[in-house]
């Protein structure tokens, strides 16, 4: 089970503008800014975002955030496609992955994939 999640990102600003409004969408909020460090969730920070340390050269990720519901998924997609975000895939049943998975995918401003998923089992 993960605790939380943590990745570097090229320009902090861009980055929390990005994902103040597309986890906004999710129900989820900024709970923690430590000035270099963003943490994100609902009571806890799962997910943080922080200014990068190193030269590294940015490897895409791939991040999957949890939707309440399908429309919560579309809403997602939407949030994001009003800030200019790149999408990947259009929100859609995955069939592949069981069923009920009902996802759509992003790229964020550092080229991550980002996800919105919801899961109903039984395929409803």
């Amino acid at each position: 089970m993960l605790d939380h999640v943590s990745i570097q990102v090229d320009d902090l600003a861009a980055a929390s503008a990005f994902y103040d409004v597309v986890l906004g969408s999710l129900g989820y909020r900024r709970v923690m800014d430590h000035g270099q460090a963003i943490g994100y969730g609902d009571l806890f920070p799962a997910f943080w975002i922080g200014a990068a340390t190193d030269a590294i050269a940015n490897r895409q990720s791939h991040l999957a955030f949890q939707a309440s519901s399908r429309e919560a998924v579309d809403g997602f997609l939407a949030a994001a496609v009003g800030i200019g975000a790149e999408v990947l895939h259009e929100a859609r049943v995955w069939p592949e992955y069981h069923p009920g998975y009902y996802g759509a995918f992003v790229r964020d401003p550092d080229g991550n994939n980002v996800e919105a998923v919801h899961h109903t089992f039984g395929g409803a």
